[in-house]
């Protein structure tokens, strides 16, 4: 939307009724018009107009000359494939007999049409067709192309169009002299019959391909199959309406619901959540909605908690087209006219592949792509469709508190709720696995498989025994077999064998060498920590007061949820909090199919890049789900995972001020193109006369320069989207170079973009 808050009552009729036409990736679509450039990219050019004249004017030249018998050697070959009785001796090719003079009409024609060929082939006439008649809707496009046919058949057939009075091209004709001269006489032409098939044909010869230009048949299927489905009843007069009236209701017979919500908008009522989140059931055609809208009007389906907008917005949304504006796209050589100095915008199409942010601390990160993508997606939650998870850096919440559902200040006794581990998991197995995920994902000296193994062999027997997981000092105790934990829990399974011998196997290998157990207790000792005491479980099963959160819930409702990660010197315990997170995130957003967009939001990704997350964001667009990771450094990732992660989104930005070493990550990853590139060389001259070398000399004496001529080279050269010395030095401030991804597979290629625009 055109500002930084909701649309006054009196705008937003207008905002509902602006243009958004279909634009590629990345175009801010509210409003959009092409650029001067891109409009201009659509004219014919001067050079295509040029060389569709010119091979017509050398056409009627020489057609006028072969007329005229005024080439050289105009009937050699002819004559040398004729027999010499055909001719009259001592004459170029004066027909004797009734076979000549076929044999000339037949060679007349065979000119022609090679010369109508190969002006058709050196011309550019196929791009005047396109351009014309081919990128015209239907039914313009075929009545213009039936047009052209008329207008061609009036020269090959003059007699059968009244008021015609040139002669008829050489098509007929020369058709009918090689009848003649295969059958050997003129009996065939006394059959009307088959004369007005010979007739019928060449005219659907000649009407054929003006039938493909102007797309006949698929008009004509598209027609035929729209007349069948048809119920009878007279089709009602269709009057174009503004978006504000709510045009769809109306056609599919929603009058009375159409009718309340236009007086909803003209009285100020709706604001543009409303209008989008109406718009949405609307198309889910819930069997209730001409009744729910009858009585609540514009609160028809209001967010569960009951927000219809945010206390304050700080960028630009278009809900209707779901998208955020996060700048402008710069008009650069490298950028296809479409794009130039049109909106950057981004939204679940592009989200849905996942991205990745990478710039040093104040290239703007947060305040550029991390904060309007948070409030775009919580404003898009608002009408259901979506729900968000944002990961907030220590001490920099994004946004107020009052734009989201649920807040869980990690390490705050003040926060109400309380992040529960499990992620409310009654299997073992899965809980075991988030949990290694988390704890041991960045290890390389422990395996995944064996971690969760471990973990299983605790949490199934705990569970068992009370019903529950255990907290997180409780799993390190038993982790780092604590007699006493140990003792209690084997006395409490002693009647179930088979979590005896689970709770057994683990006491047997603790202590073993490559045991994972006393790596995944240290890692929970980061979070044993007293600021950390009544969080994790550890508050709920003393009856303390953080409500236990899990993430389950955004697969099925769309929730805003922040997660802020604890401060005070403990970054490694929030980078194994973030790890737990996008482990839970790509477990629970498997389950089912939302009619919800999910979206993780992490304002920084440092050490949470897993092998086994990376593999896991592969499968976020088929989930309807995405992650945004920013990065201060590729660095902060293992090496071996920068090609993986980078595959693995679809959309990726890199800031200015992005180290070389960076650069070259997504140089790679953007590989190479074909370009023109132009070489001058200049050669010295050397003249041989006399007369020459002295006017050279005096030149070189006035000018102080040699004379040269100049040497140019015109090629195609394979070159870096973007090299990683431009990345890491061309980037202006405030900048960055985005290339997306759609979930359908368009692609925008990587393109500078205004961050302050």
């Amino acid at each position: 939307m055109a500002g930084q808050a909701a649309p006054p009552s009196s705008a937003v009729a207008a905002w509902l009724n602006e243009a958004r036409p279909a634009a590629g990736p990345g175009i801010w679509r509210f409003g959009y018009r092409p650029s001067k450039a891109s409009r201009t990219a659509e004219r014919l050019a001067p050079v295509t107009v040029v060389g569709m004249l010119i091979p017509f004017v050398v056409a009627l030249v020489l057609w006028s000359l072969w007329r005229q018998g005024g080439l050289p050697y105009q009937f050699a070959p002819l004559r040398l494939f004729t027999p010499d009785d055909w001719w009259w001796g001592g004459t170029i090719a004066s027909p004797r007999t009734m076979e000549g003079a076929e044999a000339r009409v037949v060679y007349d024609g065979v000119f022609f049409a090679v010369l109508v060929y190969a002006m058709g082939r050196l011309g550019s006439w196929p791009d005047a067709v396109r351009y014309f008649i081919g990128r015209r809707p239907q039914p313009a496009r075929a009545l213009l192309a039936l047009l052209t046919a008329l207008i061609a058949l009036s020269f090959v057939f003059p007699s059968a169009f009244p008021g015609v009075g040139w002669d008829a091209l050489p098509v007929v004709d020369p058709l009918f002299s090689l009848i003649v001269l295969v059958s050997g006489g003129y009996e065939l032409f006394a059959s009307p019959t088959f004369t007005n098939s010979m007739y019928t044909v060449i005219t659907l010869l000649v009407v054929w391909p003006f039938a493909l230009v102007g797309g006949w048949w698929p008009y004509l299927r598209e027609r035929l199959a729209a007349r069948r489905a048809d119920t009878g009843r007279p089709a009602p007069v269709s009057v174009e309406r503004p978006r504000a009236q709510w045009p769809a209701l109306r056609d599919a017979g929603q009058g009375e619901a159409a009718d309340v919500l236009t007086a909803e908008v003209a009285a100020g009522r709706m604001n543009d959540v409303d209008c989008a989140r109406v718009t949405r059931v609307w198309e889910a055609r819930p069997a209730d909605f001409r009744d729910v809208v009858l009585r609540q009007a514009g609160a028809a389906w209001t967010h569960p908690s009951g927000s219809r907008d945010l206390p304050r917005r700080g960028a630009r949304h278009d809900l209707l087209a779901g998208q955020v504006r996060i700048g402008r796209w710069v008009a650069t050589d490298r950028a296809p006219s479409a794009y130039h100095d049109a909106g950057a915008a981004l939204g679940p199409e592009v989200l849905g592949t996942s991205l990745l942010a990478v710039g040093p601390s104040g290239s703007g990160k947060t305040r550029t792509l991390i904060e309007p993508v948070t409030e775009a997606l919580a404003l898009q939650a608002l009408t259901g469709g979506c729900a968000l998870v944002a990961v907030s850096s220590p001490g920099s919440p994004l946004g107020p508190d009052s734009s989201f559902d649920v807040i869980v200040r990690i390490g705050d006794p003040s926060s109400v709720h309380d992040l529960d581990p499990y992620a409310d998991s009654d299997d073992p197995d899965e809980a075991a696995a988030l949990l290694a995920e988390a704890l041991a994902g960045d290890l390389d000296t422990v395996g995944g498989q064996s971690a969760a193994t471990a973990l299983a062999q605790v949490l199934g027997p705990y569970r068992a025994a009370h019903g529950r997981f255990p907290a997180l000092p409780e799993l390190r105790e038993l982790l780092e077999g604590e007699p006493t934990a140990v003792s209690a829990l084997r006395d409490a399974v002693a009647g179930d064998d088979v979590m005896r011998r689970e709770l057994e196997a683990r006491v047997r290998q603790a202590g073993a060498p490559g045991d994972p157990g006393r790596a995944l207790a240290d890692r929970l000792a980061l979070l044993n920590r007293p600021a950390f005491a009544e969080f994790f479980g550890g508050g709920s099963a003393k009856g303390g007061a953080h409500r236990p959160f899990s993430l389950r819930a955004v697969a099925h409702h769309p929730l805003r949820v922040r997660i802020d990660l604890p401060e005070r010197g403990h970054e490694e315990a929030g980078r194994l909090i973030t790890r737990l997170v996008l482990a839970q995130f790509h477990a629970v957003v498997r389950e089912g199919r939302r009619a919800h967009f999910a979206c993780l939001v992490l304002d920084d990704a440092t050490g949470t890049v897993t092998a086994e997350s990376v593999r896991r964001i592969q499968r976020l667009r088929s989930q309807n789900a995405g992650v945004v990771l920013a990065l201060r450094s590729v660095g902060d990732v293992p090496e071996a995972l920068h090609g993986p992660l980078y595959g693995a989104v679809g959309c990726r930005m890199a800031f200015c001020g992005i180290t070389t070493w960076d650069g070259s990550r997504f140089a790679q990853t953007w590989g190479t193109e074909w370009v023109e590139t132009t070489e001058v060389a200049k050669h010295t001259v050397f003249a041989d006369q006399p007369m020459t070398r002295a006017i050279h000399a005096l030149r070189k004496l006035v000018t102080g320069k040699a004379v040269t001529t100049d040497a140019v080279t015109v090629r195609q050269v394979e070159r870096e989207r973007w090299s990683a010395s431009q990345l890491a030095h061309e980037v202006p401030p405030g900048h960055a170079v985005l290339s997306l991804t759609t979930v359908e597979g368009e692609h925008a290629p990587p393109l500078l973009v205004d961050l302050r625009g």
